[in-house]
């Protein structure tokens, strides 16, 4: 058999669409025998969370983060400045 044959071979859409028809997964029969009596209800793209908690402002959070850091580098200071040489 030359490349050729086999480039043929591959993408013969004639081939794919004479295939015969696949059986559907376990999975999909169960939901649509259980979806026949008792179909699913609209559900929205994005559902609304449960609890909505209050977020803080940003400039508390950049004055906790600028306020752990100034408080690393005076502890690095302290270290460093006590250490022995």
């Amino acid at each position: 058999m030359s490349e050729r044959d086999d480039q043929e071979r591959e993408f013969d859409l004639r081939w794919a669409e004479s295939a015969a028809h696949k059986e559907p997964s376990a999975r999909a029969r169960m939901l649509a025998a259980r979806w026949k009596d008792n179909p699913p209800g609209p559900v929205p793209f994005r559902a609304a969370p449960e609890h909505l908690t209050r977020r803080r402002s940003s400039w508390v959070s950049t004055a906790v983060v600028l306020g752990c850091v100034a408080a690393v580098i005076a502890l690095l200071g302290y270290i460093n400045f006590r250490a022995p040489y």
